[in-house]
């Protein structure tokens, strides 16, 4: 199967905490950062995912958010420190690839705009910020 999600990243489910209908999922990502994934409880028994289940992330890149300063107070529980290595601007949006601290790469569709007020350049360093809700799982 293939999908138009860019970014798709392996990691290992380190916890999963389940709800009558929802369930949190705790992935440690390929070169170790950690995120939290929501996902129906179905989807759980679906994928047949516990502890040390190999799976694949996988986040639409309109889907991840980038911050310059200092993150708090918001309700994301997603924030992926790292480099912007990479920028690509057209007449109304940008594609900014981000290489993460301890490894890995995510891709955030943001707005030429965005770019120019953030000051977004090679180098700079960012946060990701991506909601758990918008994070889908696939199992290995």
């Amino acid at each position: 199967m293939s999908v138009s999600i860019r970014n798709q990243i392996v990691g290992t489910v380190t916890a999963v905490t389940s709800g009558v209908a929802m369930a949190t999922v705790e992935i440690r990502l390929v070169g170790g950062p950690e995120v939290t994934a929501a996902v129906t409880a179905v989807s759980i028994k679906d994928l047949v995912l516990a502890e040390g289940s190999q799976v694949r992330i996988m986040v639409k890149s309109t889907e991840v958010a980038l911050a310059t300063g200092s993150v708090s107070g918001l309700s994301i529980r997603n924030r992926l420190p790292g480099t912007i290595i990479g920028i690509d601007v057209g007449g109304a949006m940008a594609v900014v690839k981000v290489a993460l601290d301890g490894g890995g790469e995510i891709i955030a569709a943001i707005t030429k705009a965005a770019v120019v007020d953030l000051g977004l350049v090679s180098g700079v360093a960012v946060t990701a910020l991506i909601k758990s809700t918008e994070i889908s799982i696939a199992s290995l």
